[in-house]
């Protein structure tokens, strides 16, 4: 008999697969390097293992993923971790916490924009919990709509001349690495800290990105360093900066 943890495993594999269909990471009927073979190629180590794939998001089979082919998802294709194996946080490791329906009315009225504090940001865990000694106080600004978007001000000289000491800057959350575009500037949280920095991205075996190159606009002042990635590793593109116009 298939153990319920694993059962609950195969859940948000199907959850996850989904997703990547969605964002069109997998098409499952693609020739060209996204198909269904190519997926079970990465994952299960063989292109002819698609009837494989298929069982495990069949409600009817029995088959379930296994732990070692999951993380190996989760490495091919940026999924977080610590969701896929133990049902934690979400597929692509968000961090803002998600309004609940007694808060959607207030969000609506006063904006969709977080503001918080650097050190509040830095120090959230995924989901609502992480956030329960922060107000969640919310704004908007003309002409920058969606969800998951956070603001927070900056503390330092290392983006001058672009951002200075004190402007607040408005990220909205990647959902994955491959989204990440080089020498642009991201919010990188990981850790408990968070650096506001042009980004590079370093690939690794099977063009994974192992680590970011973080670099400074003041490169007189501050050199530039690299960050491995890992499981916790959150990025959120700088889309907005506010300066004090007095």
């Amino acid at each position: 008999m298939i153990r319920d943890d694993r059962i609950q495993l195969n859940d948000r594999f199907r959850k996850v697969f989904d997703l990547l269909v969605e964002r069109g990471d997998i098409v499952p009927n693609d020739r060209s390097g996204k198909g269904i073979g190519d997926f079970a190629d990465k994952i299960l180590g063989n292109r002819a293992y698609g009837h494989i794939v298929r069982a495990f998001l069949n409600d009817d089979d029995k088959r379930c993923i296994d732990y070692r082919h999951a993380r190996t998802l989760c490495r091919e294709y940026g999924v977080n971790e610590t969701y896929l194996i133990d049902g934690v946080g979400t597929p692509f490791g968000f961090d803002l916490p998600r309004p609940t329906p007694a808060d959607e009315e207030a969000v609506a009225k006063k904006g969709n924009i977080l503001f918080t504090t650097v050190e509040a940001f830095a120090g959230s865990t995924t989901g609502r919990d992480g956030w329960a000694q922060e107000d969640l106080s919310y704004f908007n600004i003309p002409g920058l709509a969606g969800n998951g978007l956070v603001a927070f001000p900056i503390k330092g000289n290392s983006m001058e001349p672009l951002i200075s000491n004190g402007d607040v800057v408005v990220c909205r959350e990647v959902q994955s690495m491959a989204e990440v575009k080089d020498n642009k500037i991201y919010a990188v949280k990981q850790n408990g800290s968070i650096w506001v920095k042009y980004v590079q991205k370093i690939q690794g075996k099977n063009d994974r990105t192992v680590a970011l190159k973080l670099i400074s606009a003041n490169h007189l002042e501050h050199d530039p360093f690299t960050e491995d990635v890992n499981e916790h590793t959150r990025l959120y593109q700088v889309v907005r900066k506010i300066s004090d116009l007095d």
